[in-house]
């Protein structure tokens, strides 16, 4: 029996229903549900692997992180979620984020949020992070980066995906090469822990905090464009993200926060501050003024659902992409003027290979679309890559390479729902 306690609360199939995946990554996937006897949807993080020690020590670091700003642990699961052809597994149960990530959050705004939300997102980050680290004992996250910040419905932040976390008492093993100890998102890591005999502190999540909240300031992605092995050599010589792409006059207190963000990344661990200190200066310019803060959440909410009305949905996108085929005519023998077949989308997406790698620039959402047609060790390989262009090259030369005409199809179906503008661009240049 393992020695990792676990949380007492234990649901099964007999009180899920309505699953639906929302999401995947290297450790596995992530459901919602609906719990029966509770009445409101839960969700449900599974991992692709039958050894689930680790499930439960970040089902336990989580249980002891209780706080407003850190993702709330109701139990944990056993059973075999619909359309699984797996045996029985274990899962965490947490509270459903319906906003999703902060990573899709500033993809969808392609910049950064108005200035309160902005600011309030940095202050909430500090405070969960303070939260951890003042724990006894303190409780590093390891993995902190914006696609494991998940937003509510009034966008505040809940810090998630403890799989990297450990104590501070912890040590590695001798060798300190251990799987899970090099694991991590690599433009979000210090550059003494490429060393492989380095013993995590808590200036690790400091200088990660710094790099997210300039991905916060900036809505970009740190050093995009920059091949990995770069990145690996760069980071260690003192290079990171452009300060002057934080343009402190927009708003007052940009100045104290762009500072402090060169302070968290310093290369020397001792110099970067403490939470406690990110939080003096967080305080200072973490807006007061409650209706800009509202006004500010009401924008962001307002563009994020304008985005789902029927208007503007796939359909009508596609229905317009067709109609402009219609009269355009053929491109590469496929007509649009009706419903495109199997054969044919995935005739699209072999004839279109070069100029999609160019132009997609949502491929870990298109990847996680697929689902189980992506196996766990590609999905690792292409969310290794930095860049849009060398992940949907691994998505090509594996899973659409083998996958077959359905593979394809779902694919282009994918495209469909994330990238509407590009087809509907395309089919406006066509004939």
């Amino acid at each position: 029996m393992s020695s990792v306690s676990r949380p007492a609360v234990k649901l099964g199939d007999d009180v899920l229903q309505d699953w639906k995946q929302i999401g995947r990554g290297g450790f596995g996937a992530v459901y919602c549900a609906r719990q029966k006897d509770w009445c409101f949807d839960v969700a449900i993080k599974m991992l692709h692997t039958h050894n689930s020690d680790q499930l439960w020590k970040e089902a336990q670091a989580m249980t002891r992180a209780c706080s407003p700003f850190v993702l709330r642990v109701f139990g944990v699961y056993r059973g075999i979620p619909p359309g699984s052809s797996r045996h029985e597994c274990e899962g965490i149960v947490t509270e459903y984020m319906k906003r999703g990530t902060l990573e899709s959050l500033l993809e969808r705004l392609a910049g950064p949020p108005p200035w309160p939300l902005a600011f309030r997102l940095a202050q909430q980050l500090a405070l969960g992070m303070n939260f951890l680290h003042t724990l006894s004992p303190p409780l590093l996250h390891r993995d902190l980066k914006p696609s494991n910040v998940l937003l509510d419905d009034h966008l505040d932040a809940k810090l998630a995906d403890f799989g990297l976390s450990r104590v501070t008492n912890s040590h590695l093993n001798s060798s300190g090469t251990t799987t899970e100890d090099q694991a991590g998102t690599l433009v979000f890591t210090p550059p003494e822990a490429f060393d492989l005999s380095y013993k995590p502190v808590r200036a690790y999540d400091i200088y990660s905090y710094g790099i997210v909240i300039w991905s916060v300031f900036t809505g970009k992605k740190p050093y995009s464009g920059a091949m990995t092995s770069l990145v690996h050599l760069r980071v260690p010589l003192g290079d990171r993200p452009p300060t002057d792409e934080v343009d402190h006059s927009k708003a007052d207190g940009l100045s104290d926060l762009k500072k402090l963000m060169v302070r968290c990344w310093d290369r020397d661990p001792d110099k970067r501050p403490s939470f406690g200190d990110c939080l003096e200066v967080t305080d200072g310019v973490d807006p007061r003024d409650e209706a800009a803060i509202r006004r500010a959440v009401d924008q962001v909410l307002s563009k994020l659902d304008s985005e789902m009305v029927p208007s503007c949905d796939i359909a009508h996108c596609h229905s317009t992409m067709k109609e402009d085929l219609h009269k355009k005519g053929p491109v590469d023998g496929v007509k649009l003027t009706k419903p495109l077949s199997i054969e044919e989308k995935a005739k699209f997406v072999d004839n279109h290979r070069a100029n999609l790698i160019q132009k997609v620039s949502m491929v870990m959402a298109i990847t996680e679309r697929l689902g189980e047609m992506v196996h766990p060790e590609t999905y690792s390989k292409i969310q290794a890559n930095i860049t849009d262009q060398d992940k949907l090259r691994v998505l090509y030369s594996t899973t659409l390479h083998s996958g077959g005409l359905r593979v394809k199809a779902a694919f282009y179906d994918a495209l469909e729902t994330h990238e509407p503008d590009l087809l509907a661009d395309w089919a406006s240049r066509l004939g």
